[in-house]
């Protein structure tokens, strides 16, 4: 039985079967402390002053540097007004600032806003107007963008960093020329320079904001895969809890690096990679964007332990040509997650390779991964592996939500002192996803007898063909194994007669030849008549989320644009 920070208790019965298969070093139930999230960076640098923290493209900075920089700039947007509770918006690629800007922010007692660098400005004004934020810090890139929603939304105030003032010479010189053409032309009063505002000396009196562990530390927006962005609200507590489990899943040191290429503005990076790394005290190597070659580089220069990433990642990093020759044996462990793992995509990456995949399980809802397999024991290939520390995981009935046993298909629900507090000014989702304690997933998997958990689909994912549920992983992964495909995904689009038919979209790979009739013969062997797609299209990418997962949704959209006359 194990007392969490808001009072409640999470009692994960002894009997669950997963418990047998934890690695040695990983304890059944944590201890978390009461601290607020900045804490993790404080409490590092006091113990590690001197670790690299953050290593970008060759520049170091220690945990005391990051910690010193972070008070700077607490400091330093109390100045400016901002205030406990105040939201502010993180518009950054993964570089210093970010972790800068994150744990100062939660130092002066502010609410952090991650968002995609990349979003619209339709976007920016729905988010910026939704969440009440009055600040916003980005890059030169961004700049003109966030400006323009002045007076549209609560902005009232802009910090740009440039990207080279943290690169080592000369690529700050090569950045700087470039950085500084985005910001030509510019009102310098419309914006505060953020290298300005670390140079500004640190009251002496200085102190971080007294926040309860239980209070909002972080908002942070859904993908909007299943429809309109919702605020997800997380507490101090929640992202600290989390921290620990996969530090413990993982049994994270402080002598193990981790290769950051995943956004910090998405849920996984900024907890599996970035607090989870912090706590820990490793070194983070921090990559803006994907480059399948610039990673493969990045992992035989800097030698880090870990990598962290999505099934696209590695297609691509499969698909590299020569891959082969890159020295990935670093690596004792690659974590995947955010998006199903095929067995075709694993197998390839491994051969190639020679690393170890270890797929996992979570939604930012529980802050982020809350299972996975185990990272030296019994790895099932499909399953999303077995729950964490004090994280309680069982399936329900769609129909009418009773407890379901092994074998038995139906919604995953689990309990954690991860999970949110809340949507956001939307309790009415709260309500439908939080019911007496259990965070209701909306993922359709089941639990073997082992008590390993396989997710087949999303509930809004789920095809009825003429009646029949077809799980659009099962044809996924079909897709995978056809040895000219390099990615592909299907959907479900209406049909008069069946209610839904099935769609296929796929990227060959490159020099490949295929036709729409050669893969339907290809599933007409492999699927029962009523899974088998109707029709395939070939296409040159796909439409992918910030951190590489295939839209599905996007996709659907489109077609129904295109029936409506308006694609």
């Amino acid at each position: 039985m194990v007392l969490h920070s808001a009072g409640s208790i999470y009692n994960v019965p002894e009997s669950r079967p997963w418990f047998k298969h934890y690695d040695p070093e990983v304890p059944r139930h944590l201890t978390y402390p009461s601290i607020p999230l900045y804490a993790l960076l404080d409490e590092t640098a006091a113990k590690s002053p001197n670790n690299p923290c953050t290593n970008f493209f060759g520049r170091r900075l220690t945990y005391q540097q990051v910690k010193d920089l972070s008070d700077r700039f607490a400091a330093s947007i109390f100045r400016i007004g901002i205030r406990k509770g105040n939201r502010v918006i993180l518009l950054l690629p993964n570089s210093p600032q970010f972790l800068i800007t994150y744990y100062g922010l939660l130092k002066a007692g502010a609410v952090v806003v991650p968002l995609n660098p990349l979003s619209t400005e339709r976007e920016l004004e729905f988010f910026l107007t939704d969440s009440g934020a009055e600040m916003v810090i980005t890059i030169p890139l961004f700049l003109k963008k966030v400006a323009s929603l002045r007076g549209k939304t609560p902005l009232k105030h802009l910090i740009c960093s440039r990207i080279a003032d943290f690169l080592p010479f000369p690529l700050n010189l090569i950045m700087g020329f470039k950085e500084y053409q985005f910001l030509w032309g510019l009102d310098r009063s419309a914006y505060v320079d953020f290298k300005k505002l670390l140079a500004q000396a640190l009251p002496p009196d200085f102190h971080p904001e007294q926040v309860s562990p239980d209070e909002l530390a972080v908002l942070i927006y859904s993908g909007g895969t299943t429809g309109i962005a919702k605020g997800i609200m997380l507490s101090h507590f929640n992202v600290v809890a989390n921290a620990h489990q996969i530090i413990a899943w993982a049994n994270l040191t402080d002598e193990q690096g981790v290769l950051a290429v995943i956004p910090f503005f998405h849920g996984f990076g900024m907890n599996v990679i970035m607090n989870a790394a912090v706590q820990a005290g490793g070194e983070i190597f921090l990559l803006p964007r994907f480059n399948a070659r610039a990673v493969a580089k990045a992992i035989q220069k800097y030698r880090p332990s870990f990598f962290i990433g999505v099934p696209t990642i590695f297609v691509q990093l499969s698909n590299l040509p020569n891959i082969e020759r890159y020295d990935f044996s670093s690596l004792r462990g690659i974590f995947v997650g955010a998006a199903p793992l095929t067995k075709a995509i694993k197998d390839e990456f491994e051969r190639k390779t020679g690393g170890r995949m270890i797929e996992g399980y979570g939604l930012t809802e529980s802050t982020t991964a809350i299972m996975a397999n185990p990272y030296h024991g019994k790895h099932k290939v499909g399953s999303i592996g077995i729950p964490f520390p004090d994280v309680d995981v069982k399936i329900v009935s769609l129909e009418d939500g009773h407890d379901l046993g092994p074998g038995e298909l139906g919604e995953i629900v689990l309990r954690s002192p991860s999970v949110m507090l809340g949507y956001y000014k939307n309790p009415e989702e709260t309500e439908k996803t939080l019911v007496d304690g259990w965070l209701y997933t909306g993922d359709i998997g089941y639990m073997d007898e082992e008590g390993y958990f396989y997710i087949t689909d999303r509930k809004k994912d789920l095809i009825i063909v003429g009646g029949f549920n077809v799980f659009p992983r099962e044809i996924d992964e079909l897709i995978y194994q056809h040895p000219k495909v390099k990615e592909g995904i299907c959907i479900g689009m209406p049909d008069p007669r069946k209610g839904e038919r099935i769609k296929v979209y796929i990227v060959l790979k490159e020099g490949e030849i295929a036709t729409q009739d050669e893969f339907i013969a290809y599933f007409k062997e492999r699927l029962t008549p009523y899974k088998v797609p109707s029709e395939v299209e070939f296409r040159r990418e796909l439409p992918k989320s910030m951190i590489g997962k295939i839209l599905r949704r996007a996709l659907r959209e489109e077609e129904s644009r295109k029936s409506k006359g308006t694609g």
